[in-house]
């Protein structure tokens, strides 16, 4: 049995009202509006949707964090 099921919440930039959306841990990230192209936070997760307060991550945007790979 897989788990593929990936939790999203749908969000607004805050500058244009473009609607987004995006898996929950990516929470707390920057991204650049697709619509506007300004440089925005994900937002947390709406309360009561089961997940908690997530940090902002300092100085990371979503397009250029690439993630690290464990060595072996």
């Amino acid at each position: 049995m897989s788990d593929t099921l990936t939790p999203e919440f749908k969000f607004y930039c805050n500058h244009c009202d473009q609607p987004l959306k995006c898996e929950v841990r990516f929470a707390g990230r920057q991204i650049q509006c697709p619509g506007c192209q300004h440089l925005i936070r994900i937002p947390n997760p709406p309360a009561g949707s089961g997940f908690t307060h997530i940090s902002p991550e300092s100085g990371r945007t979503w397009d250029t964090h690439v993630p690290t790979r464990k060595q072996e």
